[in-house]
């Protein structure tokens, strides 16, 4: 990511903490401190905070041994490292903390990623501190892509299209999901995906289709068996998420007609999808067409989550959300039907909102394609 952009992001959040009353924020790693700095550190047993703060440079607080990834930072920035021995470590935050003058003031912090360790030095560097939650200022600045980010995640999902064709062809009954996993890990790898994947894909075949959040085993496929797999790809730290579902040979007639309810459940909430559409409104087009074929009590989850440098991100799209879409927006659509003991139908795609609509970064076929057993 440019010097510019980075700066850019870093005085929009300058603006936003004014604005809140936030004289800093204090990150850790995670995906928000990859935006503003494009670093990618670790969370470790050693602590690790970057201060924010309306009127200065960022302020990192870190170990020696990780120093050396700041080198080719083209920002002006401040460094309070630390050595091996932890009775140091507490010096480099009350350095830090006096520095940046965040006595008696209100700080943000990160709920999500914030640890107890990293909030216990901080408390104690600055006592008299109130630590706030800055989700709704963090969120704001992160949900809308600009046009390099929206093409790093249609890079990321042309990676993945390209890694599961090539895994199907490979795919045949008596397979276990453990090998079709490695294989479609390995496809990702060879498509140009980064090694640190969104997540562990997904591969669950017959009844352990029905858990939404498998764990690939040893169980070879059978005839008949549904395929659900669920994968994505990196690039540049941008992610893609998608599902599709597949049968080895021919499949059981309720579970084919519940892939076509879930189709149309997917396709419903792609077309409601729009600026100033509510996120409710989404998640209500793809439920109502489940609810109304009669399946309402196996769609167990949310119709969607943002996407973008985190696999989970606003904006959430449920049924009681108040957010309302805006163009940039990047979220995914992937109603399900889970038939416990049988079988289970999800089909996702990636969503970017557009200045009149809604537009799917996702292009292969989502109907339930019959494999040769």
């Amino acid at each position: 990511m440019s010097t510019n952009v980075l700066l850019r992001r870093q005085n929009e959040l300058k603006t936003r903490m004014k604005s809140s009353g936030f004289e800093a924020i204090v990150l850790t790693p995670g995906p928000m401190l990859r935006y503003l700095t494009g670093l990618q550190i670790g969370s470790s047993e050693r602590p690790i905070v970057v201060f924010f703060s309306q009127n200065l440079e960022p302020v990192f607080v870190l170990p020696t041994l990780e120093r050396a990834q700041l080198t080719d930072l083209d920002f002006q920035y401040e460094c309070f490292d630390y050595g091996e021995n932890p009775v140091e470590w507490q010096f480099s935050f009350d350095q830090a903390a006096a520095y940046c003058g965040i006595f008696d003031r209100q700080i943000g912090i990160e709920e999500q990623f914030m640890r107890v360790f990293e909030l216990k030095h901080l408390r104690e560097a600055a006592w008299t501190t109130k630590f706030t939650n800055a989700k709704d200022v963090l969120d704001s600045l992160r949900c809308c892509k600009d046009d390099h980010e929206i093409d790093l995640m249609r890079q990321a999902v042309g990676i993945a299209e390209k890694a599961l064709e090539q895994t199907i062809i490979e795919t045949h009954a008596g397979d276990t999901e453990s090998e079709i996993a490695s294989r479609l890990f390995k496809n990702l790898l060879d498509q140009g995906s980064s090694t640190a994947l969104p997540f562990q894909p997904i591969v669950a075949g017959g009844p352990n289709s029905a858990n939404p959040h498998a764990h690939p085993g040893n169980r070879p496929l059978e005839r008949g068996d549904i395929l659900l797999i669920d994968w994505g790809a990196n690039v540049n730290g941008y992610f893609s998420d998608l599902t599709r579902v597949f049968s080895i040979g021919e499949p059981d007639a309720e579970l084919a007609k519940v892939a076509s309810i879930v189709e149309q459940a997917n396709e419903a909430a792609r077309d409601r999808a729009a600026p100033g559409v509510s996120a409710s409104a989404v998640d209500i087009a793809a439920r109502t067409v489940i609810d109304d074929a009669g399946y309402g009590q196996y769609f167990t989850h949310r119709t969607g989550h943002g996407i973008g440098l985190a696999i989970h991100e606003p904006p959430y799209v449920r049924s009681d959300s108040d957010v309302i879409l805006e163009e940039g927006m990047t979220f995914t659509i992937e109603p399900g039907i889970y038939l416990p003991g049988r079988g289970g139908i999800r089909i996702e795609d990636d969503m970017v909102v557009t200045t009149n609509g809604a537009q799917s970064l996702s292009s292969i076929p989502r109907n339930l394609i019959v494999l040769d057993g």
